[in-house]
């Protein structure tokens, strides 16, 4: 991984100059998902699709994540507020383009459910950004997916 981002907060996701952002109801409560996405990083690959693998490390504090056609990051978790907020930015990837990338998950009581909101904000060159733009509904239909098989492992525990 040669490539270093730029170092972003929380506040990146807001402003990024490319913002996507999916949202979908699930019937698993906000504790559990933010267990899942939080406290299980291994258990990523279980249920989306695009990871093949996820580990923690620095005690938690940062991730590695492995991706379908060979992407590589590494990143750090910027907040982990259960049950309602898991946010990181990634600090090195092996992927062309970017210059700064962080993801926020924000987990809201919906019923006895949970709307799970799914935030990725980015910056990178014009052709990264325009790829990333017109790869929007792979990244929703991936999205929904991912979201769709953790409620129902989670249903399953």
């Amino acid at each position: 991984m040669a490539r270093r981002l730029r170092p972003v907060d929380l506040d990146f996701i807001g402003t990024a100059p490319v913002r996507l952002v999916f949202a979908r109801n699930i019937s698993a409560p906000p504790e559990r998902v933010f267990r899942a996405l939080a406290e299980d990083v291994p258990g990523w690959a279980e249920w989306f699709a695009a990871v093949t693998s996820a580990r923690a490390v620095d005690g938690g504090a940062g991730r590695e994540i492995r991706l379908r056609g060979g992407g590589r990051f590494r990143e750090t978790v910027l907040a982990a507020k259960s049950p309602e907020l898991y946010a990181y930015r990634v600090d090195a990837t092996n992927a062309p383009g970017p210059r700064a990338l962080a993801e926020e998950w924000r987990l809201v009581p919906h019923g006895t459910g949970t709307q799970v909101r799914w935030t990725f904000g980015a910056d990178g060159t014009a052709l990264f950004r325009f790829v990333l733009v017109l790869a929007r509904p792979g990244l929703k239909r991936a999205f929904h997916d991912a979201v769709t098989t953790l409620d129902r492992r989670l249903a399953g525990n």
